[in-house]
């Protein structure tokens, strides 16, 4: 009885201690696997907010003072642009010559202020206000021109960027066409 007991009693200890070494084991690798995953958020986490960094500098400086030189800071040289209307444009020197066109009846025409900005992964989410104001005219394209209002526009305006190597690939801009143009018209 007295063997039998001590059998007993020796492999519940042993029992008790391969679980505890096995506990112990995975939780060490639990802890390993947590850093890990602690490591790559916060990789990620700069990532998304050095493209937001770089975000705010392209609406704040190079898109505000038509700084087009440093446009290639923040969109790749084959960058695909979705603009409002539908149209989609293909590398940076198109999208140059579409920004520019904003400026020639608005020239003082300028983002100043980011409210909201998201990201995940290599996705950036931007939500800021354009405003600036009708003082030279418009072409209308066929030729004529739509003679200046002087009047004031602020609308709110969204990007969705999707980054590689720090700079866009593809760029979806969203604002509504119709009150643009009602505030910059008058109507």
């Amino acid at each position: 009885m007295k063997n039998s007991f001590t059998i007993k009693t020796g492999l519940a200890t042993m029992m008790v201690i391969l679980i505890s070494v096995s506990l112990f084991a995975q939780k060490k690798d639990s802890k390993e696997d947590l850093l890990k995953q602690v490591k790559e958020l916060a990789a990620a986490n700069e990532l998304i907010s050095k493209n937001l960094s770089t975000f705010d500098t392209l609406d704040y400086i190079v898109f505000s003072s038509r700084d087009w030189t440093r446009l290639h800071e923040s969109h790749a040289k084959d960058i695909k642009v979705h603009f409002p209307d539908g149209h989609l444009e293909t590398g940076l020197e198109q999208h140059i010559k579409t920004l520019d066109a904003m400026f020639v009846y608005a020239p003082d025409t300028r983002i100043k202020e980011h409210p909201f900005k998201i990201g995940s992964g290599n996705i950036t989410a931007v939500m800021g206000y354009m405003e600036g104001t009708f003082t030279q005219p418009m072409p209308a394209g066929d030729g004529s021109f739509i003679q200046p209002t002087g009047n004031k526009f602020k609308i709110p305006m969204a990007t969705i960027g999707v980054w590689e190597n720090g700079v866009m690939q593809e760029e979806y801009l969203f604002w509504d066409n119709k009150s643009y143009m009602d505030q910059i018209l008058g109507k």
